[in-house]
C-alpha cells in the first residue's frame, strides 16, 4: 500500500460513519481505494484489514444496488457536482436503509480534474422504519376512514377541507379533488354560512374537544345539485403542531327524519280522511288564539249516519266521510282549518270572520252538501244522499280556550238538529 493510499486508509478509518475512497484504476474501471470498517459492514463484506486496496468496486458491493450506485459516481466524475443516493442492504439481521454522500476529491488546489470520489454513508434504518411504520399506520386509518359509512371531512385552521372520504364524496357529490382546498362553507345553505366561522372559532376557545350537534333545529348540508341534506354531525378538534384541526363525522338521516315527519303527520292525520284530526286541530287553533282576535268556529254532523251506515254498511259510510272530507276540504279557504272530530262530527276554524261571516260560509257549505254539488267516486258506482247540521260560535273577547268556543257551537249544533236538521244555527 503506498503513502498515499495508507494516509486515506487512516483517515476512513478514523470517522464514525461508513466511508470509502472511490477510484478508478489502470483500467479506468471504479476501485475501492479505501474503506472503513463501517462500509464493510453496510455493504455486507469483511473488515477492512483483511483486504488489500484498490479492490475492484464490484466486488464490494452487492449487484442489487451496484447499477444505481456506480451511476451516481459516475455522474459526479462527470460533473464535478456532489451527489447523494439512498439505499437499502440485506443483510443476515434484516434490511439497513444508508443515504449516501458522494463528493469529488482533487489532489490539487485549482485542479479540474476528479480522481477519486468520497462516499460517506449514515446508517438511517430507524428513521425508515419509522416512516414505514407511519406509512403503514397512514394506509390503515385511509382506509378505515374510505370504508366508512359516515361522511368523515377534516378541515384547516383557515377552514379549507383536507380530508374528504369516499361516503362524504357519496352524500355531498364532490369528488375529493373538487373540494380539498376549498372552504367548507361550500358544503352549507347559504343561510348557515354566516355564522359557521363564527362557531368553529368559538369550539376552537372552548375547553371541550368533541361535540355532538343536537340543536333543537335540524342541520342541514348542501348538495352539488342544490338539495338540502338533512345531517347529524360530530365535530372535534385536534392540535397539530401549534394549529388546531376540527374533524366532521357527518350522517346522512333523510331516512329518519322523512319516517320522523310520517310519524308526526299519522299523529295529527285522520287516517280515514286525511284531515287533520282533533289534536291537531286544537293546537293550531290554540296558536291561532294567541295571535287572532277575530275567529269563529263551527262543527259539522252529518244527519242521521247511523241510518246511513245500517242501511248500506259501513263501508259506505266511510264513503260517505270521505266525500264530506274533500268537500270540506274544497271550500275551505287558505287560511282555515277543516278536521275530523271523530265518528261523523268535523269541526272547522275561520280565522278573521265574525259571527255572521261565519254563518254565510257554514251556510254555502250546508248548501253544496245538500245539493250534492260535488264528484266522487263511489264503490257502488252511486252516490248516497246525506245532509248536514252546523253549529256556529264566534270567539268573544277574553276568551282563551278553544274548548270553551267549541262548547257554544256544540250547543248551536244541537239546536239546529233539534230544530229539524239540514241547517245551520249560531250561538
Amino acid at each position: 500500500m503506498t503513502d498515499w493510499s495508507s494516509s486515506i486508509q487512516e483517515l476512513v478509518d478514523g470517522i464514525a460513519a461508513s466511508v470509502a475512497v472511490v477510484g478508478r484504476d489502470e483500467a479506468r474501471a471504479l476501485a475501492i481505494a479505501a474503506c472503513n470498517d463501517d462500509f464493510f459492514e453496510m455493504t455486507g463484506g469483511r473488515p477492512a484489514g483483511a483486504r488489500r486496496f484498490p479492490v475492484p468496486f464490484d466486488t464490494m458491493v452487492p449487484s442489487y444496488a451496484r447499477r444505481e450506485f456506480r451511476e451516481k459516481i459516475q455522474e459526479c466524475f462527470n460533473t464535478g457536482v456532489a451527489q447523494e443516493i439512498e439505499q437499502a442492504y440485506d443483510l443476515k439481521d434484516g434490511t439497513h436503509w444508508w443515504r449516501l454522500s458522494l463528493k469529488p476529491l482533487r489532489l490539487l488546489a485549482g485542479s479540474t480534474e476528479i480522481h477519486e470520489i468520497l462516499v460517506t454513508g449514515l446508517d438511517i434504518t430507524p428513521k425508515m422504519l419509522l416512516t414505514h411504520e407511519l406509512e403503514i399506520s397512514t394506509s390503515r386509518f385511509r382506509s378505515v376512514v374510505d370504508a366508512a359509512y359516515d361522511a368523515i371531512i377534516t378541515i384547516d385552521q383557515q377552514h379549507n377541507i383536507t380530508l374528504f372520504n369516499r361516503a362524504a364524496e357519496y352524500l355531498f357529490g364532490y369528488t375529493q379533488d373538487e373540494v380539498i382546498g376549498q372552504p367548507l362553507t361550500r358544503l352549507l345553505p347559504e343561510r348557515f354560512r354566516a355564522r359557521h366561522d363564527e362557531y368553529v372559532n368559538q369550539f376552537a376557545r372552548s375547553p371541550v374537544n368533541s361535540r355532538q350537534m343536537d340543536e333543537r333545529n335540524r342541520i342541514y348540508g348542501l348538495h352539488r345539485d342544490g338539495t338540502l341534506l338533512p345531517v347529524e354531525i360530530a365535530i372535534s378538534k385536534i392540535n397539530v403542531n401549534g394549529l388546531i384541526e376540527f374533524t366532521a363525522v357527518i350522517r346522512d338521516i333523510a331516512d329518519r327524519i322523512h319516517l320522523m315527519d310520517l310519524l308526526q303527520k299519522q299523529a295529527a292525520t285522520d287516517e280515514l280522511t286525511g284531515l287533520p284530526n282533533r289534536r291537531a286541530f286544537t293546537d293550531t287553533v290554540e296558536n291561532l288564539f294567541r295571535t287572532t282576535e277575530n275567529i269563529s268556529l263551527f262543527i259539522l254532523d252529518i244527519d242521521h249516519f247511523k241510518k246511513v251506515n245500517d242501511t248500506y254498511g259501513h263501508d259506505m259510510g266511510d264513503e260517505v266521510l270521505k266525500a264530506l272530507a274533500e268537500v270540506g276540504r274544497v271550500n275551505s279557504r287558505k287560511m282555515d282549518i277543516f278536521a275530523r272530530l271523530g265518528g261523523e262530527e268535523f269541526v272547522g276554524a275561520l280565522p278573521g270572520t265574525d259571527l255572521e261571516q261565519a254563518y254565510a260560509i257554514a251556510e254555502k257549505l250546508r248548501g253544496v252538501i245538500e245539493q250534492q254539488r260535488f264528484e266522487y267516486k263511489w264503490k257502488n258506482g252511486q252516490a248516497t244522499p246525506f245532509t248536514v247540521s252546523i253549529g256556529v260560535a264566534a270567539r268573544q273577547p277574553g276568551e282563551h280556550e278553544v274548548g270553551t268556543v267549541l262548547k257554544r257551537a256544540d250547543e248551536a249544533l244541537y239546536r239546529a238538529k233539534e230544530g229539524g236538521r239540514n241547517r245551520v244555527m249560531t250561538e
